[in-house]
């Protein structure tokens, strides 16, 4: 494996760390969706891959290894999968709806007395993460069920 992959699976962990589990999120973003199945898989696949290997294994014998090691991988790779796609969409750049609304929940934080600063030109999904985290941490439910 390169380098630039286990970066991209070490960002992957950090946005999943830092990104708020909350429902009112997942009307808007696929990060609810993605992460709750990939913290589901980490601990549940490894265990899957093992049964998967050893039942082909059991009912079809030893001819069957490369198809036993096959589903095996295929199994392991789907939580890997998950951390990927999340550190690529933690490095992607944010459309500019959602940079004007990630600039309004900074100013409104601000406001508060967070310190928070406002999302620049190149601003990505990990930094309105941030924010967002902030913001659920600060704000009232009120604000949240207006959306």
């Amino acid at each position: 494996m390169s380098i630039q992959v286990l970066k991209t699976l070490g960002e992957g962990r950090r946005y999943m760390k830092t990104w708020p589990m909350v429902r009112q999120l997942s009307y808007y973003f696929p990060e609810y969706r993605v992460m709750r199945a990939t913290k589901l898989a980490l601990p549940l696949m490894p265990l899957l891959a093992i049964l998967a290997a050893a039942s082909q294994l059991y009912l079809h014998g030893w001819s069957y290894l490369p198809q036993a090691i096959t589903i095996a991988l295929f199994f392991i790779s789907l939580p890997i999968q998950g951390l990927l796609w999340l550190g690529w969409r933690s490095r992607h750049p944010l459309p500019l709806s959602l940079l004007d609304w990630g600039n309004q929940l900074s100013t409104k934080l601000m406001q508060l007395g967070v310190n928070c600063r406002p999302l620049g030109a190149k601003a990505c999904y990990f930094d309105m993460a941030l924010i967002l985290k902030a913001a659920f941490e600060r704000l009232d439910a009120s604000y949240w069920e207006e959306l």
